[in-house]
């Protein structure tokens, strides 16, 4: 049976990477906007020239009080879709940046990056339980920035740093159901993630260039088929694990 994907914020950057990766192995997916309707469509019209098949829902992962109508949604479009009441591969992938230094931070950065990063991510997870097919898969995406620091990050990488505690229960507790929870941290990335700063200044990507063994900051090519790669079987035995794919950041 072909396996189907729910990849949050996935109308652009890693998510839209990760979604064509899966797309590109074999896999259907359900991916989800916030407000990019055009770009999620594109993505899905990418994704069916594949001969794969794809659904574009929209969602506010901050706003836990639509995760029921979401669901709902999401439910109708198994059914129309795939003639299924499950899927099997839930990614939380949806995010934003918001640099600020500690002293500069205000209460609305901090109860959004919370509510988008971690609160979201844990009542997602909690309400899509039912609907995940015993067997299934998790990955939370991190950030390279829980394991080195860089001034301006402290809140976003502190949320990141629950997700990750956070996806080793959800291992422990889904385990008996065979669902496998991993998270995966990406380092420096070239995509809109702060406006494209990493990827449009060139003064920050040599800042984060020269801490990477490799030599470079990352591309979307770097992290979506890696991501395809833990959902797929030849990962089956990888659970509870903090992926790094950085190029060597800060080592």
């Amino acid at each position: 049976m072909t396996k189907i994907t729910l990849i949050t914020g996935a109308s652009r950057g890693l998510g839209r990477n990760t979604a064509l990766s899966i797309a590109r192995r074999g896999g259907d997916v359900v991916l989800t906007y916030h407000s990019r309707s055009e770009d999620a469509r594109a993505v899905v019209a990418e994704i069916q020239a594949t001969g794969r098949r794809a659904v574009a829902l929209q969602l506010d992962t901050g706003d836990v009080a639509t995760f029921a109508s979401f669901t709902e949604r999401l439910q109708a479009a198994l059914r129309e879709t795939w003639q299924r009441e499950t899927f099997d591969h839930l990614v939380n992938n949806a995010g934003h940046g918001d640099m600020a230094m500690i002293a500069e931070t205000t209460e609305a950065q901090f109860d959004r990056l919370v509510n988008v990063h971690f609160k979201g991510v844990f009542f997602l997870t909690q309400k899509l339980l039912p609907l995940i097919a015993d067997g299934g898969r998790i990955v939370n995406l991190s950030s390279g920035l829980t394991r080195m620091s860089y001034p301006g990050f402290a809140a976003y990488s502190a949320v990141k740093g629950a997700v990750e505690v956070l996806s080793v229960y959800m291992a422990k507790e889904l385990g008996a159901r065979g669902i496998a929870v991993n998270t995966v941290a990406p380092g420096a990335i070239e995509t809109d993630f702060l406006g494209g700063a990493v990827r449009d200044m060139p003064d920050l990507n040599k800042v984060f260039a020269d801490m990477i063994a490799l030599g470079r900051v990352g591309m979307p090519d770097d992290i979506g088929p890696m991501i395809a790669s833990l959902l797929s079987e030849d990962n089956r035995w990888v659970n509870a694990q903090r992926i790094e794919v950085s190029g060597g950041q800060a080592i």
